[in-house]
């Protein structure tokens, strides 16, 4: 294993730390070993290991919908099946997974 020499100084919002780092302790992994293994997978990867990019929609939370929102958003859905548009849920269940 390579001598590790350099240093990094970074700025971060103290709750994402605080959040981030409980998470590496009930890991048992370092912040150091972390940042290291980030590193090195933007290195495999060529880029960032994950993808940047800005949702296409805001992810629909049930509890902040209306009782009329929900029953528009169903009557909507049922006319969409209606007429064979969508995905099927093999499609469906496929992109959550993707999302994951």
């Amino acid at each position: 294993m390579a001598n590790k020499t350099a240093n990094l100084y970074a700025r971060i919002e103290p709750e994402t730390k605080l959040s981030a780092e409980s998470i590496l302790e009930t890991l048992g992994i370092p912040v150091s070993t972390a940042i290291n293994m980030f590193y090195k997978q933007i290195i495999l990867n060529n880029g960032l290991p994950f993808d940047v990019k800005v949702p296409n929609k805001k992810n629909i939370n049930l509890s902040e919908m209306t009782e009329e929102q929900f029953n528009l958003d169903m009557e909507q859905s049922y006319k969409n099946m209606l007429n064979n548009e969508g995905i099927s849920v093999d499609e469906a269940f496929s992109s959550i997974k993707k999302a994951k």
